[in-house]
């Protein structure tokens, strides 16, 4: 480990440096084109057997070890949000309208910081690695279950993950066994009313005033139809009904997000929605047209090998506290490698010290590179850990 530890930090400037690279010039999910290219050539220069387009724009690289032995999988995404980037340092985006305001960029550097530095110990090696680099996360169906379906998995006895966690210390290192990321949703509403003049509010069916009262309807979902000892979340995020100050609307968009833990909240609250739209509705003599998009499953640790990064994690240089997280209403399409697969995902802190810790995906989203360092070097000790232990 004390060689691992001294690899990475010789490596350190390197993964800031890569980090900057990618913070530049950030593409979309599903558009990923240079970003997927500079991935596996890097693995190619060390060595290392490489597939792309996987699943589509995805990259695996393979480090087969000196001695026989399991196979751990490493991830990290690397698609970028779009959103116009407010931070004004020198590395800032070069990508009008799109930024890495999620961390991946970060995600990204490390793993391929950390791939470098365990092929400088392949030789001791008692098994393999798999390194996934995945397209994608942002937006569902997302990259990981194409790539899975593609095979990445194949041969695989268990994978790690970590997700740069800005809103948390640097140096922190938060776990969960169990459920530990929500299910994340996505529901669009059309109110059909029937417009009119605003004066003449008697010869209309106002889709505003309706969605007005649907929105205080579908409060109570979670809040009296849901057990207490459940948590789901219901959210309206979007509402639109463009017309002049004169002209009552005759239609009316709402799209929003549920978020939930257990499948049968999850399908109970699909069912919830359209309850309460249709009895709105139909009370104010108004049509409707309901959408729920499945996202992502909820991200669910597995017991033991949780318990390992909680264990491992104490020992990694750079790491000052190992805490246990309440779960989180974020997805995260890990999920669908965790169904396949044991394995665990965990957060890595990365707040910068004395400065506003802007939320992810927050135009002025930022990290403290040192958790670069931090994260490579957890994952690094739980794939070298893990091929000792089995």
């Amino acid at each position: 480990m004390e060689q691992l530890y001294r690899y990475l930090e010789e490596g350190f400037q390197e993964m800031v440096e890569i980090r900057r690279h990618l913070h530049q010039y950030p593409e979309l999910s599903f558009e990923e084109v240079e970003t997927p290219k500079l991935i596996a050539d890097y693995h190619e220069k060390l060595g290392h057997e490489v597939r792309t387009d996987v699943g589509g724009r995805g990259v695996v690289a393979t480090l087969r070890g000196g001695k026989p032995g399991p196979t751990v999988a490493l991830r990290a995404d690397f698609d970028a949000l779009p959103i116009q980037e407010e931070n004004d340092f020198s590395y800032k985006s070069k990508v009008d309208g799109v930024m890495h305001a999620c961390g991946h960029d970060g995600h990204t550097a490390a793993l391929l910081g950390l791939a470098k530095a365990l092929n400088r110990m392949k030789d001791e090696m008692e098994g393999n690695i798999v390194f996934i680099h995945q397209h994608a996360e942002e937006i569902p169906p997302g990259g990981a279950i194409a790539m899975i379906k593609d095979g990445c998995l194949d041969g695989v006895d268990v994978i790690f993950g970590t997700h740069l966690w800005a809103t948390c210390p640097l140096g922190e290192i938060g776990y969960r066994t169990g459920a530990f990321m929500a299910a994340p949703d996505r529901f669009d509403i059309k109110i059909q009313g029937y417009g009119g003049h605003g004066s003449q509010p008697e010869l209309t069916k106002d889709s505003i005033a309706i969605a007005g009262q649907l929105i205080v309807n579908m409060q109570q979902i979670v809040s009296r139809r849901v057990s207490a000892l459940d948590s789901a979340v219901v959210s309206i995020c979007s509402i639109e009904a463009k017309n002049p100050y004169n002209i009552i609307a005759d239609s009316v968009n709402l799209t929003g997000t549920v978020r939930t833990f257990k499948e049968e909240i999850r399908n109970q609250i699909e069912k919830e929605i359209e309850r309460v739209v249709k009895g709105t509705c139909m009370a104010a003599d108004a049509d409707y047209d309901y959408q729920f998009t499945r996202g992502y499953p909820a991200t669910v640790n597995h017991k033991e090998e949780t318990e390992f990064i909680a264990e491992i994690a104490e020992s990694a240089p750079t790491v000052t506290s190992v805490k246990e997280y309440e779960p989180q209403m974020g997805g995260e399409d890990f999920a669908y490698y965790l169904q396949q697969v044991k394995g665990a995902f965990f957060f890595t802190g990365a707040g910068i010290p004395g400065r506003e810790s802007y939320p992810h995906h927050h135009p002025k989203f930022d990290i403290d590179e040192r958790a670069l360092l931090t994260a490579a070097q957890v994952l690094g000790t739980a794939a070298l850990e893990y091929l000792k232990k089995k």
